[in-house]
């Protein structure tokens, strides 16, 4: 059911690197087809878009203004839910809001001694596309999550694409799109949506960043248009690893091994722990509590192909272990998770005891849950403000500054054989 592994065995490393390999986007298939559709989005525009539309989605529309959702009707997407789901969403919303707006940069400057001015000017992008998967998967949080902190930036405008496959249209999904005050809705979806964000069409103005998740057709369309335009990440599978002292409910573990698994098929759940007794409970409750799932199948899947629950010799080594892996979600179960935090190099998201479920990360706690996968914590962060903002650097020079910086600018200039940087650098010294 799912995989046994100990760290002390001779094949670790190699069962362990086998367990966590995953290719990206690479189906040379999928990259044709990809490429076939963004080609005919830029030569053919609002027409291949409404094509690949009506064959794809099965929607029976005769323009893409047919596609476009009002305001209006985002918001009675709102009003028409029931409490319990309206203040779930606000509440989130709420609470996305204050932890982002922790996030924002501000433009600054400082004077040096001569009076040359340098400092740092703060911008925000202008226009932003989100990508919001529909059909089998429709993910309101992912609205909140992606629009919250792009408005809190100051994107001017946010347009959302999100498929409605035989013309289902998710109210949960426009609603949060109401809250989180997206500027335009579009019902088109795959990868002819992200070439229409990074090329534009006649009704869906060019976007200088892509966001949100998507299947394979949407990752590879995002990695096709970078250059053209700005992306998130490549995203692969969920992943959950969880270090556990074997202190916490056993059921609560394989419950959240569990809230990853139902991702997809490919999605990782890892357990690493020093107590044997312990991995053997948990590996019982996954036997217990796996029938109860609505998407047992699924679950059952994931943790077959990549799932695992690791004995280690020592926490030290399911530390060492977890930063070699460099989980999307890290839970740090244990009676003191703040004593391990200093040795956490490599994750997208950090858990801090038994009670913080990587549940409440996905949801309502505040951060980000766009977070880094497949390794790529160790060199990325989780998507905030800071991705909708971009830094220009501000240089004023005064007299006397031009003076100094022109005589070294052009002693380095002409080292580089550049004569033209060093006279432009020395025109200006000694001069008023």
């Amino acid at each position: 059911m799912i995989n046994k592994l100990s760290s002390q065995h001779e094949d670790f490393d190699s069962q362990l690197s086998s367990l966590i390999s995953w290719e990206s986007v690479s189906n040379k298939d999928v990259n044709k087809i990809v490429d076939e559709i963004i080609t005919e989005i830029q030569n053919k525009g609002d027409k291949a878009l409404l094509n690949y539309t009506v064959e794809l989605d099965l929607v029976k529309v005769n323009s893409i203004s047919d596609l476009i959702i009002s305001k209006e009707k985002l918001k009675k997407s709102f009003d028409d839910l029931d409490d319990m789901q309206k203040n779930a969403l606000t509440i989130s919303a709420d609470r996305i809001k204050s932890y982002h707006q922790k996030q924002l940069q501000k433009t600054w400057t400082y004077k040096d001694e001569d009076g040359t001015v340098l400092g740092q000017k703060i911008t925000p992008l202008d226009r932003v596309g989100l990508y919001v998967p529909g059909g089998k998967a429709a993910y309101p949080s992912s609205v909140l999550m992606n629009a919250i902190p792009a408005k809190i930036a100051g994107v001017n405008e946010l347009i959302m694409v999100v498929p409605t496959p035989n013309g289902v249209t998710n109210e949960l999904v426009l609603a949060a799109a109401h809250i989180a005050k997206v500027d335009m809705v579009i019902t088109v979806g795959g990868a002819q949506a992200i070439a229409a964000l990074a090329y534009g069409t006649e009704s869906i103005p060019k976007v200088d960043k892509i966001v949100g998740p998507g299947n394979i057709y949407v990752a590879t369309a995002k990695r096709q248009v970078f250059g053209q335009v700005g992306i998130d990440m490549i995203a692969g599978p969920s992943e959950i690893l969880i270090i556990c002292d074997g202190s916490t409910n056993p059921d609560w573990i394989a419950m959240d091994l569990f809230s990853q698994a139902e991702h997809d098929e490919e999605a990782q759940s890892i357990l690493l722990c020093p107590d044997k007794d312990f991995i053997n409970r948990v590996e019982e409750s996954i036997k217990n509590l796996l029938p109860t799932m609505e998407r047992e199948d699924i679950i059952r899947i994931a943790l077959k192909n990549r799932g695992a629950l690791i004995h280690t010799k020592d926490i030290n080594e399911a530390i060492y272990i977890s930063n070699m892996i460099a989980p999307e979600h890290l839970e740090l179960s244990v009676k003191n998770p703040e004593s391990l935090l200093d040795n956490i190099k490599h994750a997208g998201a950090i858990f801090m005891g038994k009670f913080s479920s990587e549940a409440l990360g996905d949801y309502c706690a505040g951060p980000n849950h766009v977070l880094p996968t497949s390794g790529t914590a160790r060199f990325s962060s989780p998507l905030g403000v800071y991705d909708f903002q971009k830094r220009s650097s501000i240089i004023m020079a005064s007299s006397e500054g031009a003076n100094n910086l022109g005589q070294i600018a052009a002693t380095l200039a002409n080292g580089e054989g550049l004569q033209a940087h060093a006279k432009s650098a020395m025109y200006r010294v000694d001069k008023e």
